[in-house]
């Protein structure tokens, strides 16, 4: 059976609309920088009110918006060890974030873009009054959007590694892990940075997971992501431990931190987002291209 001419024209018209928001949705998915020249990726370094820590993956929201992430303790007005984001204050949201590559002991290096701090799990923590003792030790993340204006040179691939491939889990105690650290200490020297390591210990109802590397994370590495065997996000660089093994990592669980902001934050539609280089599981490999 036919459609009347009136109602072909009220399906046709339906159908141009529908196809007309199906590109506007596609014009606003950010257009990613070469992962070989992009100035802003995982790894970046990341200056706030002149403290310096290492980006770990790159986000958007559904308004197109991009963010790198680093930890939430990066933006703190406490001491560098100071990780309870329900006991130490946090600098406030929209606060200039400066993005680097080229950062030493003496300067913050050449900026490569700039942001703002969008999120931050302390922030929110204290906003709702949380009390559990895990979320309040270990959740330790924060989203800094970065300025429309230099959006263009963002890529979401780890140097190296490439990946990640979206959020992943930790696994067994033995599982290897990967990362990339960008601390000033290193004098920009860049075949340091990237490390392969072992998850030794898994604390605080899942919060947290304690990770071996052969050269640990230092200060300034602070906020630097790992990954799993298969390049899955598992986690966010927290602490410098001393139990179990002297020198091994905390590192918050990346997927319980997501949910948190997800739930509890204006930031409800941000997520991780996928690197647009293959992941590759080669240490070797990612010292010598770094």
């Amino acid at each position: 059976m036919r459609l009347p001419r009136t109602l072909l024209a009220i399906v046709l018209a339906a159908l141009i609309a529908a196809l007309a928001g199906s590109a506007g949705s596609a014009d606003a998915a950010p257009s990613w920088a070469p992962a070989e020249t992009a100035p802003i990726h995982p790894g970046t370094m990341m200056y706030t009110d002149g403290a310096q820590c290492t980006a770990n993956f790159v986000y958007t929201d559904s308004a197109g918006n991009v963010y790198v992430g680093y930890a939430a303790h990066c933006a703190g007005k406490g001491e560098a060890t100071d990780t309870n984001g329900c006991n130490v204050d946090s600098v406030p949201l929209g606060t200039k974030v400066t993005f680097t590559n080229d950062g030493n002991l003496a300067s913050e290096g050449t900026p490569v873009g700039t942001g703002t701090l969008a999120y931050s799990s302390w922030i929110t923590e204290k906003q709702l009054g949380t009390k559990d003792a895990n979320t309040c030790a270990y959740n330790d993340l924060a989203l800094v959007r970065v300025d429309p204006a230099d959006v263009a040179n963002v890529n979401p691939s780890v140097p190296g590694f490439g990946g990640p491939t979206g959020v992943g889990t930790v696994g067994d105690l033995g599982s290897t892990v990967y990362t990339y650290g960008n601390s000033s200490l290193r004098l920009g020297i860049t075949k340091l940075s990237p490390k392969q390591g072992t998850v030794i210990q898994n604390e605080g109802n899942g919060w947290s997971h304690n990770v071996a590397t052969v050269t640990p994370g230092i200060p300034g590495d602070s906020g630097s992501g790992f990954m799993n065997a298969t390049g899955g996000a598992i986690g966010v660089l927290s602490t410098l431990q001393i139990a179990p093994l002297a020198g091994s990592n905390g590192v918050g669980d990346i997927g319980k931190e997501i949910a948190y902001m997800q739930a509890n934050s204006s930031l409800s539609g941000a997520s991780l987002v996928p690197g647009t280089e293959p992941f590759k599981a080669d240490l070797l490999g990612a010292i010598g291209g770094a």
